[in-house]
């Protein structure tokens, strides 16, 4: 997939687009070092890699939780809406 096949549509509701793709290719990244460094016996390599793979999943640690925020501020805001929606009068 190219970076042009990803395009932000503004219409997100309980997640984001751009933001699950970035996670998806940010897990691929990291299983892919990973087998990389199943075959890697060279100590120096295997700390690059190692501390890599860390980095990589840090990120992607970042992404999840700024996917909940945006998961919870819209379960908020669609409570607000129904509330008023909700009137008895």
């Amino acid at each position: 997939m190219k970076i042009e096949d990803v395009r932000c549509v503004h219409a997100c509701k309980n997640t984001c687009a751009m933001l699950n793709e970035s996670l998806r290719k940010e897990a691929a990244i990291v299983r892919f070092y990973e087998s990389i460094l199943e075959d890697c016996n060279l100590p120096e390599v295997r700390s690059f890699v190692e501390t890599t793979i860390e980095e990589r999943r840090k990120s992607i640690l970042k992404i999840i939780q700024k996917l909940n925020e945006i998961h919870a501020r819209s379960q908020v805001v669609d409570g607000m809406i129904s509330s008023f929606n909700n009137i008895d009068g």
